[in-house]
């Protein structure tokens, strides 16, 4: 059963002017293996975020660094949950994601689909 959906779309050029303008922010959203990603990719994973958060009924108490989402050669990427994300998830009864991200034209976009 589908307990939640997310979508989000992130312009790359504006994201990434955002955080050389905020450079904490940078820490604050992104695990340090994150951190090294490419402009594009960094923007997909902000947009994931989002969409996760989006799925959970964006409650306010979310730590940007509970949720990581891995890129898996071959496959679609993975989503790892861990402290006030995976409460939530857990209250909610969601025990299954699906996640898809992408890139291109200068836009990042994700959509995340929670079953339970």
């Amino acid at each position: 059963m589908i307990v939640g959906i997310g979508v989000d779309v992130v312009d790359i050029a504006r994201f990434i002017a955002t955080l050389e303008r905020t450079p904490r922010l940078r820490e604050k959203l992104f695990t340090t293996a994150e951190r090294e990603l490419p402009d594009a990719s960094l923007a997909a994973r902000f947009a994931a975020k989002e969409a996760i958060a989006k799925a959970l009924g964006a409650p306010g108490d979310l730590v940007w660094h509970d949720a990581t989402v891995h890129r898996t050669p071959g496959g679609p990427p993975t989503v790892d949950l861990r402290g006030t994300v995976l409460r939530r998830a857990q209250s909610l009864g969601i025990t299954t994601w699906h996640l898809s991200i992408s890139h291109d034209a200068g836009i990042a976009s994700a959509f995340v689909i929670a079953e339970g």
